[in-house]
């Protein structure tokens, strides 16, 4: 009983680690983050893909008010997983300093430097009395001014990581060992898209409904999201899409 007590009180505040070095509160929004819906991102020689998972709440809805890729400047990409209000704020804060980097320096924002940036605001707000951590994790992806594509992820405690390839969100841990064993470091940006695409549909009976899904492409030409249109396309090209008896 005086454990648990314990527990409680090291829940209460978000700037106090426990006995055992925990911030329970960072460890709490990376449960949200997981309870989300998958994203995956992918490095290619070109640039970054970037495709998230998801399902319509109701046939009423419309799909294209469900937001969890952003263009953050005309060279970078953010996708999201966990709770899309908190990404939001944090895709705010990530377009804001990439313009102020480029009147600052006249030239595009380096992905590193902004995937810096963000991090940093999100660490504050895990040593701050009064709020709580981000319950939501970004993958951040572009081409470099001197045309090389990187790929970073976020982590609700403040911490950046870059890979050739990431799953974020609910199913995360299958659709990462999917990517590792199918990523080639020669992929054009259609090998990634159909790498994404086949990553989220293996934890999904190896199918996939468009409706709610959402896939961006950043390369030397610019991001450019895929309308709902291609997206069926794509997933029906390769063999994807659901049919009635999936249904």
């Amino acid at each position: 009983m005086q454990g648990n007590s314990q527990q409680q009180a090291y829940d209460r505040g978000t700037n106090i680690f426990s006995p055992d070095g925990r911030l329970y509160q960072v460890e709490y929004a990376r449960e949200a983050v997981k309870r989300g819906s998958p994203t995956v991102g992918v490095r290619t020689g070109e640039g970054v893909v970037f495709v998230t998972g998801g399902r319509l709440r109701s046939p009423l809805q419309v799909a294209e008010s469900i937001e969890k890729i952003h263009k953050a400047d005309d060279h970078v990409g953010i996708a999201s997983a966990g709770h899309v209000a908190d990404a939001r704020q944090l895709v705010d804060v990530a377009r804001r300093q990439a313009q102020v980097e480029r009147l600052r320096f006249e030239e595009p924002a380096s992905i590193e430097a902004l995937t810096k940036e963000v991090t940093g605001y999100i660490q504050e707000y895990t040593q701050a009395g009064g709020a709580r951590p981000f319950g939501a994790a970004l993958l951040l992806g572009g081409v470099d001014p001197d045309g090389t594509p990187r790929l970073f992820e976020t982590d609700p405690s403040g911490t950046p990581y870059e890979w050739a390839a990431v799953a974020i969100g609910g199913d995360s841990a299958e659709i990462q060992d999917y990517l590792e064993e199918n990523y080639d470091e020669g992929l054009d940006s259609d090998g990634g898209l159909e790498l994404a695409l086949r990553a989220l549909a293996s934890v999904n009976d190896g199918t996939l409904d468009a409706e709610g899904m959402s896939a961006a492409v950043v390369n030397g030409d610019g991001y450019r999201q895929l309308s709902g249109d291609e997206l069926h396309t794509t997933i029906d090209d390769h063999g994807l899409a659901e049919t009635e008896a999936d249904e």
